[in-house]
């Protein structure tokens, strides 16, 4: 099995990729952070860094369909320019650290992001600007080391008056656009291996079966009330792993 996981690990991750899987297509966003946070409990966060690009990617194109129409393309291009800038420093850190450091710091990162999703925030416009967008990029790129760029971009979105089909679908054309520039710097840090192909492997019809479910669950409802049990259930997640790395 992947990074020698046992049965109680592989049953937990599986139902992690049903869970995340769901979460992503009912809402655009929070695959790898619940991914991660849930990876986190069981082996070293980073073996499932790239596991969850791969997958990301493969369900970014699964939901793409009929997306298209309201993808802000030109917010697309500014936030990839700041990931460009970001990622790269942040995996430059991240490899540095300690497995237990690195859970810490995860899911310290992913309760702060929670907080800050439950809070509210809200601006009173959206925001077009191309340097604004930029910045949001840089630490997006920054949050895609541990592969959760995800979650500051919906804290963003979220604090704007966004069209829901525009937030998720402009979330839904970046992530695999920024997951093919993140590939190769996760295969220079030492982030890819022949494990991580089997777990991606693994774990692909499962996720592709829930990210569908999902998706046809939000065509139908308001996508906001799920959004707080999710955030709810990541930060519950997160809470385990930094306890973990504290004890």
């Amino acid at each position: 099995m992947p990074y020698d996981l046992g049965p109680g690990a592989l049953a937990w991750l599986a139902v992690a990729c049903l869970v995340a899987g769901f979460v992503r297509g009912y809402s655009g966003f929070g695959f790898s952070a619940l991914l991660i946070a849930a990876s986190s409990l069981v082996t070293n966060p980073l073996n499932f860094v790239a596991v969850v690009v791969i997958l990301e990617t493969t369900m970014s194109l699964q939901a793409a369909k009929g997306a298209g129409p309201n993808v802000d393309w030109k917010r697309v291009l500014w936030l990839l320019g700041g990931a460009a800038v970001g990622l790269p420093l942040g995996l430059w850190v991240l490899t540095g650290i300690s497995e237990n450091t690195a859970r810490a710091v995860i899911s310290a990162y992913v309760l702060i992001m929670c907080v800050v999703l439950l809070a509210g925030w809200r601006l009173s416009s959206e925001v077009r600007g191309g340097p604004q967008n930029g910045i949001a990029g840089v630490i997006s790129g920054l949050a895609n080391a541990p592969g959760m760029c995800g979650l500051p971009l919906a804290a963003f979105f979220a604090a704007q008056p966004m069209p829901a089909a525009v937030f998720r679908a402009t979330l839904i054309a970046y992530f695999p656009l920024l997951d093919l520039y993140s590939a190769p710097l996760y295969w220079i840090a030492g982030l890819v291996t022949w494990d991580t192909l089997w777990a991606a492997l693994l774990a692909l019809p499962v996720t592709l079966f829930a990210n569908w479910l999902g998706g046809r669950h939000f065509f139908g409802t308001d996508p906001q009330d799920f959004r707080r049990f999710a955030i709810v259930l990541l930060a519950g997640l997160a809470a385990l792993g930094l306890g973990k790395a504290l004890i």
